[in-house]
């Protein structure tokens, strides 16, 4: 991987949130990369249960302050950066104060999933492809971890498809386990229709579950790893029907010459 430049897009990174199958693997397959001597960048949510003070996070002001339009709302996207220790890794981090301040992650202290996670979802899709941007880094790969991720590939396809930048990225998807209950918000589709995305391609995210959701990211996704040992039947259905370069499951402590060699013979080639 020398040389080849590999954005991670991910809901949860160790070591800034506990360790799950996404956060721990949006770390080593980074690490991993970095080690063969590619060039890599990860952004992560900035959400408030990550301590600032402890790790180190501060504002990078020349790629704060523009705003983001959410279902006809602006919103200030502000951008911070850590790094990982002796890992020499920068991880971007994107917050807002409406949408990350609250000291939680994706569900309230009772177990609920917030009520806004849809437009935090499309803020964070959109704050990503925004910095990457400004930074001028045309990645060859951006790999996409969570759900709360999966609207980058959507959004790239279509709602930047035009952008020069991106027109040699491929997106790989990781398909995990860690789905949600219920659903969210049901005004979810009219928020991204909004955006004059339209057509067949969201028409699954009227009932916005966890499947659908994820079914719309691998759409619109080059390429796909399964992420679990054991994912949900209809994406497991979806992924056998989709027509592209799917990698199985790999064990963690196995993956690395898995993904590499998936990378450059499926994904790249």
């Amino acid at each position: 991987m020398k040389d080849k430049r590999i954005l991670y897009v991910s809901s949860e990174v160790v070591p800034y949130l506990p360790e799950t199958e996404i956060s721990s693997m949006s770390f080593e397959a980074p690490r991993m990369v970095n080690k063969q001597g590619g060039q890599i960048r990860i952004f992560m949510p900035r959400y408030g249960n990550i301590n600032e003070r402890r790790h180190q996070l501060h504002e990078v002001i020349r790629l704060s302050g523009i705003n983001l339009v959410i279902n006809d709302l602006d919103m200030p996207l502000i951008i911070k950066v850590a790094s990982i220790p002796k890992e020499r890794i920068q991880v971007y981090f994107i917050d807002n104060e409406e949408y990350f301040k609250r000291k939680a992650t994706l569900t309230d202290e009772d177990g609920n999933l917030f009520p806004d996670n849809d437009e935090r979802a499309i803020f964070f899709a959109k704050g990503v492809i925004e910095t990457v941007k400004k930074l001028n880094w045309a990645p060859d790969i951006i790999h996409v971890h969570g759900w709360l991720a999966s609207f980058l590939p959507l959004y790239l396809k279509q709602y930047y498809k035009d952008e020069p930048l991106f027109t040699e990225s491929k997106i790989v998807t990781s398909v995990y386990n860690q789905s949600f209950d219920d659903a969210l918000n049901k005004e979810m589709i009219n928020k991204i229709k909004f955006d004059n995305i339209e057509g067949e391609s969201v028409s699954s995210l009227i009932e916005p579950t966890y499947n659908n959701i994820m079914k719309v990211a691998i759409d619109h996704s080059d390429a796909l790893i399964v992420g679990s040992e054991d994912i949900p039947k209809p994406l497991r259905d979806h992924l056998d029907a989709c027509d592209k370069p799917v990698l199985e499951y790999q064990f963690p402590d196995t993956f690395a010459e898995a993904y590499t060699e998936f990378y450059n013979t499926k994904v790249l080639s």
